[in-house]
């Protein structure tokens, strides 16, 4: 069983036992947290695509951490100007792993 949830902005393909990074959430490592914004569940061939949203439908995840990816080197450079510019950014992030999908009517 899969489901497709939305949350910071991004779709995530999720599965039961799945451990994936989404964007920051302010919550605090090891407490639960549900997502209820679900635009498909499938279930081998049977599938049931919300008209935007499932209603009634929600994934549970437990917040195992949080952190921030590697570094994303920002270059921008003029040739002939002598004007060249670096920067850095790391964003942050937190791991959660799916502990249920419950689904619901359309």
């Amino acid at each position: 069983m899969y489901a497709v949830v939305v949350t910071g902005g991004k779709q995530y393909r999720v599965m039961q036992g799945e451990v994936l990074r989404v964007e920051k959430l302010d919550i605090e490592a090891g407490k639960d947290v549900e997502f209820e914004d679900v635009l498909l569940i499938g279930d081998g061939d049977n599938i049931t695509v919300g008209a935007p949203l499932i209603s009634g439908a929600k994934v549970s995840a437990t917040v195992k951490g949080h952190g921030r990816h590697d570094k994303v080197r920002i270059v921008k450079f003029r040739r002939r100007k002598h004007h060249r510019k670096q920067a850095g950014h790391r964003q942050h992030y937190t791991e959660i792993q799916i502990t249920g999908i419950a689904g619901g009517s359309k």
